[in-house]
């Protein structure tokens, strides 16, 4: 009888054993978080590059959620598209087209940006005896009517004691068509982002005048959504943002890794990349710099008649602060 019950013990054992186990596992299958899809549309350029590692490396897949991309052409075309329902998030989109769509009272809203970039240039033809940026007087320059190009020119003629009225301003609709016209001669000066620049620059060689239109003043790339989708899907920002942060702190650490990440899914050359990746900052971030540019971009929209309105709106309306705040809280700094 001893051994019976010692045998009828251990078996009890066993079984209390295994159902513990199963008790567990189905605790922590139940404690898992959903997989989560979401629809994001971006534009293939280095500023992006957070959201390229992080996607690469499954930094988003690890914090539950599945992404279907949308490649689009620019940052602009990637708001379009995102407000058009095409995607639920848009990344690296410039403060500006946010600008005009605050003007035109669109409920949009900045999630976080990732990047801070200086890579617009004025290349210019020498041929056209333009040396200096005063030389620009009267001459033909080109670059996309209402773009974030155009703004720089504005700003950096202002600098050197001209104005939008002392040149003969020709409005192109792509970046290719403006670096095509400089090299080609059709117009004297072109103002280009990268690579752009770039390719104008080169086929040019050393009848190329070029410098950075923009002054310090750093462009933004923007991860930007719509008022009523972040409303919905708070957990969605912050699984989204936590991805974007591990992205963040694997750039800093393994900088040629994620050069490397950035460089094979743009397919970018390495003279290019050399060249470009030092102009970014990539980091996620909410601060004052950022309304500060938004507002100087306003008054500029205003002036120049690109919106109908006569004021500067409260462009922290336009925020989303609470997603980095929980992610990220030291980034965040907006003086309320």
């Amino acid at each position: 009888m001893r051994r019976k019950d010692a045998t009828m013990a251990v078996i009890a054992m066993i079984v209390l054993a295994g159902l513990g186990g199963w008790s567990i596992l189905g605790f922590q299958k139940n404690t898992e978080k959903p997989v989560e899809s979401i629809m994001v549309a971006y534009s293939p350029f280095e500023s992006c590059a957070l959201f390229l590692v992080a996607e690469d490396l499954q930094f988003f897949a690890q914090n539950g959620l599945n992404l279907t991309l949308h490649r689009s052409d620019s940052g602009a075309a990637a708001l379009e598209e995102m407000l058009n329902g095409k995607a639920d998030l848009a990344a690296s989109v410039s403060e500006f087209p946010l600008v005009k769509k605050v003007f035109q009272g669109t409920p949009v809203r900045v999630v976080t940006n990732i990047d801070r970039a200086e890579y617009i240039f004025i290349v210019a033809r020498k041929d056209r005896g333009i040396k200096n940026p005063s030389d620009l007087r009267g001459k033909r320059i080109g670059t996309a009517r209402g773009s974030i190009a155009e703004f720089y020119l504005g700003r950096f003629l202002s600098l050197h004691g001209l104005g939008m009225q002392d040149i003969h301003y020709v409005s192109l609709k792509t970046p290719p068509e403006a670096s095509s016209a400089v090299v080609d001669g059709r117009i004297d000066a072109s103002v280009l982002a990268q690579p752009y620049a770039d390719q104008a620059r080169d086929r040019l060689g050393h009848n190329a005048t070029v410098w950075p239109a923009q002054n310090n003043q750093p462009m933004y790339a923007l991860v930007v959504s719509t008022e009523g989708w972040i409303a919905g899907h708070p957990e969605h920002i912050t699984r989204f943002l936590r991805a974007l942060a591990k992205a963040e702190e694997y750039t800093s650490t393994h900088p040629a890794e994620a050069q490397a990440i950035v460089q094979r899914r743009l397919n970018f050359s390495d003279a290019y990349m050399d060249t470009v990746w030092q102009q970014n900052q990539f980091s996620l971030s909410l601060d004052q710099s950022l309304i500060l540019a938004m507002e100087d971009e306003g008054r500029w929209m205003i002036k120049n008649n690109l919106t109908t309105e006569k004021t500067i709106p409260d462009f922290r309306d336009y925020i989303y602060t609470k997603g980095l705040e929980a992610v990220q809280p030291e980034s965040v700094n907006i003086i309320g």
